[in-house]
């Protein structure tokens, strides 16, 4: 292990002569203080802070930038990057592969992790901030731009924009938790990742999918997207997802869904998530098909499915699902309705037709209006949804009769939250380090 000391003086030390004097494959720990960024690392070396050493950018560029394989950055504070979009200022920048960077504080940074083709690296256990501006001129918490099989887990995101995943795909996305942002996660034309476990809260938008195929979307909470674009879960022209076991809550839309599946043939499935307290339940934005959803949970919505354009959301498959304004019975005690549950729009369709409307909605004039159709209706009701085997009780489990598909991805990953990454012997020749097994030995997987 490498102990340098503090250099005197009045202005910060610069870190870099630090960092270019430590051999490759060493462990540099530098003693506690404040040192200047930015910092280039260009050979596999494991920077420790300890929870004591702060790296300052001066508010120019990047303040680490990792342009290797098999570095790892722990327990430091990175702060005070620069402030360029075009240049995606960062507290750390990832420009190869097999790189671990976990425990670190980083704050007063436009974008936080920025990874660009850069695979099978670790963005583990960090508290990540941006710039203290408008939401729409901060930067992304963290970032992913063609780069593949890498694990996002375990961090914790205030105040930031987003966090993005584009062209990028069988990435990991796992336990995070942001708040205060606008898009808690992006996909954009991004094939066969997995989200699972994440904690987003208070953002504009939780989980929005573009163009992007084959993901998993598993066991997340999403509460509190509200605002005029308020949305849990979106989907542009995505196709073959799996939503499942997530609980939505209290966002101006739970699901919303346009175009989707895309590709022909393709499924979507939604099964077991919790859709309760939103405005609108789901909203179709086009009469479209091929969405198959079983043993969904619709508690408490203003609205339970909106269709745009007069049309119907009855071309994709409803199965027992839990409606509660179903209004039928369970005389034989098996945990279904013995009739369908049907969802037609009387009054509704006005403001579903003339967005505006809705302004009226719950008013005692659309009140009465709708309780007349209801009553005797003067023009024929769109049928929206019709769930043949409705559940009974929130809690029931019964056996569905639509198959449930399997996806090629629904293996888990195996990922022990707590291995620390593990520096390879200080004495090892530059020539003889792996990467690779200094990766799979700081996941355990000897």
């Amino acid at each position: 292990m490498l102990l340098i000391p503090v250099w005197a003086g009045a202005a910060y030390p610069p870190l870099q002569p630090l960092v270019d004097a430590a051999e490759a494959g060493s462990v540099l720990t530098p003693e506690p203080g404040i040192y200047a960024g930015p910092v280039r690392v260009d050979k596999p070396l494991t920077i420790d802070g300890r929870d004591q050493v702060t790296i300052d950018g001066g508010g120019k560029g990047t303040v680490v930038l990792l342009e290797t394989d098999g570095a790892t950055l722990r327990n430091l504070h990175l702060t005070n990057s620069g402030s360029s979009h075009n240049d995606l200022d960062s507290g750390v920048q990832v420009r190869g592969k097999f790189n671990v960077i976990s425990d670190n504080r980083i704050d007063n940074a436009l974008f936080g992790v920025d990874l660009q083709q850069s695979e099978n690296n670790i963005v583990r256990r960090n508290h990540i901030s941006s710039k203290p501006v408008d939401l729409g001129v901060r930067g992304d918490a963290i970032r992913l731009w063609y780069s593949f099989n890498n694990q996002v887990t375990d961090n914790v995101i205030r105040d930031a924009r987003d966090t993005v995943v584009w062209y990028s795909r069988d990435n990991l996305i796992a336990r995070n938790d942001a708040r205060g942002g606008r898009y808690s996660l992006h996909f954009m034309y991004s094939q066969t990742n997995r989200v699972e476990g994440n904690h987003y809260e208070n953002n504009t938008v939780g989980v929005f999918l573009m163009y992007s195929d084959g993901i998993v979307v598993r066991n997340n909470l999403i509460a509190n997207a509200t605002g005029t674009t308020g949305i849990g879960i979106g989907f542009k022209e995505t196709s073959d997802v799996v939503i499942e076991g997530n609980r939505i809550l209290y966002c101006a839309e739970g699901l919303y869904l346009d175009v989707s599946p895309y590709q022909p043939g393709s499924i979507n499935h939604f099964r077991d998530n919790l859709i309760a307290y939103n405005g609108i339940g789901i909203r179709f934005i086009n009469d479209w098909q091929g969405n198959v959803l079983t043993g969904n949970r619709f508690k408490g919505n203003t609205t339970q499915v909106v269709v745009e354009g007069g049309k119907t959301a009855n071309r994709n498959t409803w199965d027992g699902n839990y409606w509660d304004d179903y209004e039928g019975f369970d005389r034989n005690d098996d945990g279904v309705g013995d009739s369908p549950h049907a969802i037609q729009a009387f009054a509704d369709r006005l403001w579903m037709d003339v967005p505006p409307a809705q302004f009226f909605k719950g008013s005692p004039m659309l009140e009465v209006i709708d309780f007349l159709e209801r009553l005797a209706p003067f023009t024929t009701p769109d049928l929206l949804v019709r769930d043949e085997h409705p559940l009974w009780d929130a809690d029931t489990e019964v056996v569905l009769a639509v198959p449930q598909a399997g996806l090629a991805g629904d293996a888990d990953w195996e990922l022990d939250p707590d291995a620390e990454p593990e520096a390879p012997a200080p004495d090892a020749a530059p020539g003889g380090y792996d990467a690779y097994e200094a990766l799979r030995r700081s996941l355990g997987r000897d």
